[in-house]
């Protein structure tokens, strides 16, 4: 996975976002998205804050360092105070902002080398892979506005990215509810919008996911219930990582209802 390639498509995702937001009026910043408590404007506030990290990550790890020293460790609390910095701005000069702090990260994660890492909040990550995380970021509260807005996207077959991540990181929803991680290597069997099947995990495993590869990141950022998505399990340990799939740290969330969007 080459950095320019994730980079990219990270690019092209953050525009995606930005052509939902740009022609908004004042009103419809304040409109709610799926999230409880969260409007527009605070969806595209906390991209601008995470972006804002993922720069000062790539560009300055000391002082990433720094900050991430000062954190509490409350999740919540850390992600409303990094939002507080942009969500009370109007909604011009938040746009304004997201786009700065876009700009700004996928400009230093581009700088860094292939063979080196970014520090971040777990680990350090090779810069392809934070890319990856920032792809997550931008699907699920994209998704959000979308939903929001009554907007449908169409996916394209740059969620590759994001699908590989949240394979990588198939553990973190037993991580996140304390559940003891199962000895067992999962299948994925997904076909890309484009059509093509994207395999992952050892195929002898009598243990898979099949199904469109755009549920999946739909699934793994908790945007859909399963029941609302064409994603078969095989195996009992792939039926329970159905209910409990994330792509993302912290905690899970009530994530959506069944039926929620069965349309």
């Amino acid at each position: 996975m080459a950095a320019q390639d994730v980079i990219a498509a990270l690019t092209a995702d953050g525009d995606e976002v930005d052509q939902l937001v740009a022609w908004l009026d004042e009103g419809q910043w304040a409109l709610a998205t799926p999230a409880e408590g969260w409007t527009i404007a605070h969806q595209i506030a906390h991209l601008a804050a995470t972006f804002k990290l993922a720069g000062l990550a790539a560009a300055d790890p000391q002082a990433f360092g720094a900050l991430v020293s000062q954190l509490s460790p409350d999740f919540d609390a850390n992600v409303r105070m990094a939002m507080a910095e942009f969500v009370a701005d109007p909604p011009e000069v938040l746009l304004g902002r997201w786009r700065q702090e876009k700009a700004t990260a996928i400009k230093a994660l581009a700088a860094v080398p292939d063979t080196e890492v970014v520090p971040w909040l777990v680990r350090p990550l090779p810069p392809a892979v934070l890319a990856c995380a920032g792809m997550m970021e931008l699907f699920g509260h994209g998704q959000d506005i979308a939903d929001a807005l009554g907007v449908r996207r169409t996916p394209t077959d740059r969620i590759r990215y994001l699908v590989g991540f949240a394979v990588q990181v198939w553990d973190f929803g037993y991580l996140a509810r304390g559940i003891e991680t199962p000895d067992v290597a999962l299948r994925f069997e997904l076909t890309a919008p484009s059509g093509q099947v994207w395999e992952f995990g050892p195929a002898e495993s009598t243990e898979r996911i099949t199904g469109p590869a755009h549920d999946f990141c739909l699934l793994t950022t908790r945007r859909r219930h399963r029941d609302d998505l064409a994603l078969t399990a095989s195996g009992a340990e792939a039926d329970r990582w159905l209910d409990i799939a994330q792509a993302y740290r912290g905690p899970a969330g009530p994530g959506r209802a069944p039926g929620q969007f069965a349309s």
